[in-house]
């Protein structure tokens, strides 16, 4: 038996394994006690690895649909030569423009896939890319770019020296961070409470973590600005702002706080639901903590005004002087930094705009909502292909079933996947992906966003499997088709142009000493050449990193302005233009009337970060998760039965009810990712229990418009009993 440390790739911890294998099987998986960040901590989803890897409905074989519209297994040639005809011609007949490209959320989580699939679209050169940041993070994104440079430029909560935390719309005990990469934050957050800091909750659900919340206040869905905005009020006029130093870097101060002066608690507290003096106890306390950091996640982004939230909630970071400082929000300094890409200092959003609608470009995509109308909207610039790398749209878009009918209107849609999902359902070629325990790996994106400066780069677990090609390969294999190589071009050459175009990037040597010769890991070792550490005064390399299975440790993070910013000014915009503006809608929303319908919010569970969790035995097992959960007052007052339909105005689902005081009353919440019974998609395990689609109900026409990101949280809702019926008779 041998034992392969490794680091889990399904979510945003990066907790560090042990895998024992025997005869070519994973025979346990438990935390690894040694790795420099994780320490022994794992969740039930390090298990499904070894059932997703053995799972009979995993892709192995590439799929093309056959003229009789089925999807037949095929050769890896074959299926590219399908690709380049097809893909060729529409390139000559419509261009680029006419090819959109999908990026989901797994691809975060490969280093490999990241720089690939970032070839593919640079040298692809439509402006019709789209990825999964604009149903999640895109608002901090943008916030960051326009206040620090870059959108990685991301402040942290540096938990582990914390003394007070306030957290809005993220619930890390269930997602284990979200753009905060802190392994263990159930044990991170009681040590905070143990040495007596104090933890607050700002949540329409009482979370998992609200519940290890010292208080939890419930607001109403949507209105997290108001908040913030109230809160930056009081410490401006009660003479609270303590930049503690920070003044030669901060641009902006005098423009917020006369902003402020229309948000008091008294006027905000109505729309939000906390009333005033908790409001200014909130800001107080923040202001007089020796250490503190306001941190907001996905519920905060997926809003109606998402930026202009994760800006304010920077703004009371450095108003209150916990801006890049221990135990405040400080900037994490990666090994492989993306931000090297970034280039001279600007805003990137706004460059082009949408055919169909006009929405703006931001940060190098556009709105993901925009994607169904692209596609289904006659005339010139017209979506006539699409190429899905490891998402599931169907499922995680707005007004999904648009989307979804979308499809259809395609002269070829291609789909690199593990899975027959609900999505690559409807492709004409679909390519496999490999189990990620054949792959090597390493935490490119998630090093942005992490608590401590680690590095850790492991090998494959598991050889190749029979058949099986390296999604890189894949990606390099498209770059040939678009680059007007054919389907057979010689990946190595291919390969030294994706290289060399990196190295030109960075500005480093692309054949230096130590450099992997081709490959991703040829890739890593020009980012960590650029990056900030060296070993023994060389720098550092992926030889390095295999030396030492458990990680390197180059310590806790540091203060790093005025180094980090990359803004025109050099200072960090507290006012930037763009979110100024914004105010304006804002303060109107002041005056709006409150829905007398309840209204939907989304929520999330430990064991199905992605749709094709649901699949897994380990992580599907166990009761129904895809309930509607209602308030007692609420399912009394609208006498609901255990069967529900709930109807917005862009469609209808029925969905059983949990009744729960969890959430708060008018609100009701429901999870993303389920609706399994698509047909001609092969999630057998998951088809049994299939769930509703959630983004059937989001309206694909409401978006924050600084960032393009869906509203998914607060919409408005209808709900009556329905009948029973399918699993639930009886």
């Amino acid at each position: 038996m041998q034992v392969h440390r490794h680091v889990c790739p399904l979510c945003e911890a990066g907790c560090g394994l042990e895998s024992s294998v025997e005869a070519g099987e994973v025979v346990t998986i438990r935390g690894n006690r040694d790795h420099v960040l994780s320490r022994g901590h794992l969740c039930p989803k390090a298990i499904g690895l070894k059932e997703l890897h053995s799972d009979a409905d995993r892709l192995r074989t590439p799929l093309v649909r056959t003229p009789d519209g089925r999807l037949g297994p095929s050769s890896w040639d074959d299926a590219f030569e399908v690709i380049d005809q097809r893909l060729t011609a529409i390139l000559d007949r419509h261009g680029p423009d006419a090819v959109a490209v999908y990026l989901g959320n797994p691809v975060a989580h490969d280093f490999a896939t990241t720089l690939y699939g970032s070839a593919l679209m640079r040298v692809l050169g439509s402006r019709n890319t789209y990825t999964a940041n604009t149903v999640d993070a895109m608002p901090k994104f943008v916030s960051c770019q326009l206040m620090f440079g870059g959108m990685y430029t991301v402040p942290l909560p540096d938990i582990d020296r914390c003394s007070y935390l306030l957290i809005l719309g993220a619930n890390p005990l269930v997602s284990n961070g979200s753009l905060l990469t802190a392994p263990d934050m159930r044990g991170r957050l009681r040590a905070l409470r143990r040495r007596g800091g104090r933890m607050v909750v700002v949540d329409p659900n009482r979370t998992q973590t609200a519940q290890e919340a010292d208080e939890h206040l419930a607001i109403r869905p949507g209105s997290d600005a108001l908040l913030l905005f109230a809160m930056v009020h009081v410490v401006a006029s009660e003479g609270l702002i303590n930049l503690r130093g920070m003044e030669p870097h901060v641009g902006g101060v005098d423009t917020v706080t006369t902003l402020a002066r229309d948000f008091s608690p008294e006027v905000v507290a109505p729309q939000c639901g906390i009333a005033a003096d908790a409001i200014r106890r909130l800001a107080r306390d923040l202001a007089a903590a020796p250490s503190a950091a306001v941190y907001g996640r996905t519920g905060t982004c997926t809003q109606p005004f998402g930026t202009v939230t994760s800006w304010l909630i920077d703004v009371l970071n450095i108003l209150t002087g916990n801006l890049d400082r221990p135990g405040g929000a400080m900037f994490a300094r990666p090994a492989a930094d993306l931000r090297r890409l970034n280039g001279r200092p600007g805003t990137a959003i706004g460059r082009w705009r949408s055919r169909v609608r006009g929405a703006p470009e931001i940060l190098g995509e556009l709105p993901l909502a925009c994607l169904a109308e692209e596609i289904d909207t006659p005339g010139p610039g017209q979506v006539k292909a699409l190429i899905t790398v490891a998402g599931n749209p169907a499922r995680s878009a707005p007004d999904s079933a648009r989307l979804t009918a979308a499809f259809d209107h395609l002269d070829l849609m291609v789909s690199l996947d593990l899975y027959r999902n609900e999505t690559s359902a409807h492709a004409d070629v679909v390519l496999p992906a490999p189990s990620p325990l054949t792959k090597s790996h390493y935490d490119l994106f998630f090093g942005h966003f992490a608590i401590r400066n680690t590095a850790t780069y492991s090998l494959p677990v598991l050889p190749p499997e029979a058949g099986d090609r390296p999604d890189w390969q894949s990606l390099l294999r498209l770059i040939g088709i678009v680059a007007r190589q054919g389907p057979s071009a010689d990946l190595g050459l291919i390969d030294d142009m994706v290289s060399g175009l990196l190295a030109q990037t960075l500005g480093v040597d692309g054949n230096a000493v130590g450099t992997a010769p081709h490959g991703p890991e040829r890739l890593l070792d020009l980012l960590l050449e650029a990056g900030p550490y060296r070993i023994a005064d060389a720098p550092l390399t992926v030889a390095h990193l295999r030396e030492h299975r458990d990680g390197l440790d180059f310590g806790l993070l540091t203060p790093q302005i005025p180094d980090v910013l990359n803004t025109p000014s050099g200072q960090v915009e507290l006012a930037p233009d763009p979110l100024v503006a914004d105010v304006s809608r804002l303060r109107s929303s002041l005056g709006a009337p409150r829905p007398e319908s309840m209204v939907l919010i989304g929520r999330r569970h430990l064991r199905s970060n992605n749709s094709w969790m649901h699949n897994l035995p380990t992580l599907a097992k166990g009761p129904d998760r895809c309930t509607l959960h209602v308030h007692p007052l609420d399912a009394a007052r609208l006498r609901l039965g255990p069967y529900v339909s709930v109807a917005s105005q862009t469609g209808t689902v029925e969905v059983a009810v949990e009744v729960t005081d969890t959430v708060a009353p008018g609100v009701v919440s429901l999870p993303h990712g389920w609706g399994h019974d698509e047909p001609g998609s092969s999630v057998h395990l998951a088809a049994k229990r299939p769930g509703v689609n959630s983004n059937l109900l989001a309206d694909g026409s409401e978006l924050d418009p600084l960032s393009g990101t869906a509203v998914l949280n607060g919409i408005p809702v209808q709900i009556c009993t329905a009948p029973m019926r399918g699993e639930f008779d009886g």
